[in-house]
C-alpha cells in the first residue's frame, strides 16, 4: 500500500489512508478563498471538490490562471480520493476534530 501525501504546499505530511490525509488537510491547514466565488473552503481535496463541483472548468481556468494540465491533475486527485476514501468517515472524523473513531 502506498502512502498518501498531504499535497498542501510546504507540508510533508504522509498518511496510511486517504481519509487521514483529507482530515489532516481540513483540520490542520488554513482555509482558502475560492477565486471564482469567494467561498472559504478547506485547503486540499475539499477546495478541489468545491472548484469542480460548483464551477465550470472554464471558470476555474480563468480565475486561477490555470491550464488544462492543472485541471487534469486536480481532477485526477479528486477521482483518486473518491475512489479510495470513505467520505462519510472523513466527515465524521472532521466533525470529531480529527480523532479516529476508535480513540
Amino acid at each position: 500500500m502506498s502512502l498518501w501525501t498531504c499535497g498542501v504546499a510546504g507540508c510533508d505530511g504522509r498518511f496510511e489512508d486517504a481519509e487521514s490525509a483529507v482530515v489532516h488537510q481540513t483540520n490542520e491547514h488554513e482555509r482558502t478563498e475560492c477565486k471564482v466565488c469567494g467561498a472559504i473552503v478547506p485547503e486540499g481535496y475539499f477546495a478541489i471538490r468545491h472548484a469542480f463541483d460548483e464551477h465550470s472548468r472554464a471558470e476555474y481556468i480563468r480565475a486561477y490562471n490555470a491550464d488544462s494540465a492543472a485541471v487534469r491533475m486536480r481532477e485526477g486527485i479528486q477521482e483518486a480520493i473518491e475512489a479510495e476514501a470513505d467520505l462519510q468517515r472523513i466527515v465524521e472524523q472532521v466533525d470529531a476534530g480529527g480523532r479516529a473513531e476508535s480513540e
